[in-house]
């Protein structure tokens, strides 16, 4: 089963500590929709890695921890075909999510910061 492609969520596809997502934020690469802002930073480690930042604006504790779960959801069914970015994932509308609509926030942004993140290195490449 070495070829199958795993669905889960283990430890090693989290953000989980506060430097983690510090280094994230600081790199100020970020793209948003009316679902999603998604802050990203190149990890180096071959596969996306996952944060999640859900403030009590977006409502009670029942939505937050509803859209919590549908962003893993959507995180855990799309990881093969995410960049290689650590990614922290901020919600924008208050409504309940759906997966569908959360599914298609995260693939959509998740290429934009890859073409944002690719264009913010090659400068830096050149100045040496």
């Amino acid at each position: 089963m070495s070829d199958a492609k795993r669905y889960s969520f283990p430890k090693e596809l989290r953000l989980r500590t506060g430097a983690e997502f510090d280094a994230v934020f600081k790199a100020k690469v970020s793209a948003g929709d009316g679902v999603l802002v998604i802050h990203a930073r190149p990890n180096g480690l071959g596969h996306a890695r996952l944060g999640l930042a859900v403030s009590r604006k977006v409502g009670g504790a029942v939505r937050r921890n509803r859209w919590k779960r549908c962003l893993r959801e959507a995180f855990r069914l799309s990881q093969h075909d995410l960049p290689a970015l650590d990614f922290v994932c901020l919600p924008r509308l208050r409504d309940k999510p759906t997966l569908a609509v959360v599914d298609a926030a995260l693939r959509g942004l998740a290429r934009r910061l890859e073409k944002k993140a690719a264009k913010q290195a090659q400068p830096s490449e050149g100045r040496s």
